[in-house]
């Protein structure tokens, strides 16, 4: 079931990495509802995020927490809000996005068209 998501965990495709640790990574959307948007995403190939053996969904969100603490003290924004839609891609994932209103996380809303150069200063800044 190999997909993009499993291309970036292989370095196939490049991204922008905010956490990685021997079972989770986390890296910036490339088409952002705002800057900082991040993915969390299992290393192993998972569908459904309701698939996933029980501990390694508890550590997913664990990890998700530590990325949402690093991303909140570097962007400027009221919360990190969280979503898991699941339709976009076929792998896992969970989606934290700097908000300052409720709308913030609506994703009907168009996505930010973002240079590369932003993003890899935004990873840069959440990483300082």
């Amino acid at each position: 079931m190999a997909t993009i998501f499993s291309k970036i965990i292989s370095g196939e495709i490049s991204s922008f990495k905010i956490v990685e640790n021997e079972s989770f990574l986390g890296f910036l959307d490339i088409q952002p509802l705002a800057l900082g948007h991040t993915l969390i995403i299992p290393k192993k190939e998972t569908d459904y995020i309701f698939d996933m053996e029980s501990e390694e969904y508890i550590e997913m969100w664990k990890f998700a927490q530590v990325v949402a603490k690093k991303i909140k003290a570097k962007i400027d924004c009221k919360r990190i809000g969280v979503a898991v839609v699941g339709l976009e891609v076929a792998h896992a994932h969970i989606h934290l996005v700097p908000i300052n209103n409720v709308n913030d996380i609506n994703f009907a809303s168009p996505k930010m068209d973002v240079s590369m150069e932003v993003l890899k200063e935004t990873a840069d800044k959440i990483n300082s």
